[in-house]
């Protein structure tokens, strides 16, 4: 499915200064997507599925894409971009808005749900709460890779080496239009790998907001504890096991995982009438 709107470019000023682009496409009450490492908002395959039902809005994370970026970043800054999108949508559309985040994407989407009273029901798909930062020998490689323009070996590298990302799948990623967004994105790779990923359960224990979890049947065992932190950590929670797929199951059966997104936030499959 080719996307059915045009994108409208945003912006939204967040805690620190630094301008969030944010791009809104489709109808319907407000959606926020917040991608993972790697990409932009070009990476969501899932978008033309979700605009028939939604007004979707697909942030760039600080460094990418159309936003801006500070010297001195922190993970802390992350939700706060993610916080001020949501509260900028919100106000806009008058009501409280879902949100949606993959893998570093989820994390800050938990988080930032944590802060916010604006979200109405969060989707977190594979969110990384479960990864220490990677070996100094890795970020080497990494870094090496980088400053010799090599952007498009660090970005597989990371695939295969972190995520444990068959190569089938790298190859399918490797032939999508998105594949030059993700390389653009390679510099911001070190500084995300460098830093502990962990979610402290304290800080979503309070959290009312309904939850859907997705995770593939076939992610590596650390993404699959990763998720059982999540859904334990979380007082209202519904978990949705994708069979035969692993960490990028949005990109290769974006019909499959938009219906579960649908029937989540409408209580309707997609067959059935809009809301």
């Amino acid at each position: 499915m080719e996307p059915t709107t045009e994108l409208t470019r945003r912006y939204v000023e967040s805690a620190d200064g630094t301008p969030i682009a944010y791009w809104s496409s489709g109808a319907g009450p407000p959606l926020v997507l917040v991608h993972g490492a790697m990409s932009d908002h070009r990476r969501w395959r899932i978008r033309p599925h979700l605009e028939a039902f939604r007004t979707v809005h697909a942030m760039d994370r600080r460094g990418r894409g159309s936003s801006g970026d500070s010297v001195d970043w922190e993970l802390d800054r992350e939700v706060d971009d993610v916080v001020a999108v949501v509260e900028a949508v919100s106000a806009e559309a008058g009501t409280p808005t879902d949100l949606l985040g993959h893998s570093f994407g989820g994390l800050l989407a938990l988080r930032a749900a944590a802060r916010s009273d604006r979200v109405r029901r969060l989707v977190t798909y594979e969110a990384a709460v479960n990864e220490p930062p990677q070996s100094p020998a890795l970020l080497a490689r990494l870094t090496a890779l980088l400053q010799e323009g090599r952007r498009d070996e660090a970005v597989a590298m990371v695939m295969r080496d972190v995520v444990q990302m068959p190569e089938a799948e790298i190859a399918i990623l490797r032939e999508q239009p998105t594949w030059p967004s993700r390389v653009a994105a390679a510099h911001t790779l070190p500084r995300e790998l460098g830093v502990s990923l962990n979610l402290d359960p304290r800080e979503v224990a309070g959290l009312r907001v309904r939850t859907l979890v997705i995770v593939g049947a076939d992610s590596p065992a650390f993404v699959q504890e990763g998720t059982r932190m999540v859904a334990g950590a979380l007082p209202e929670c519904v978990v949705v096991v994708l069979e035969g797929q692993q960490h990028v199951a949005d990109q290769l059966i974006p019909d499959e995982f938009a219906a579960h997104v649908r029937e989540f936030l409408t209580g309707r499959r997609a067959r059935d009438s809009n809301p």
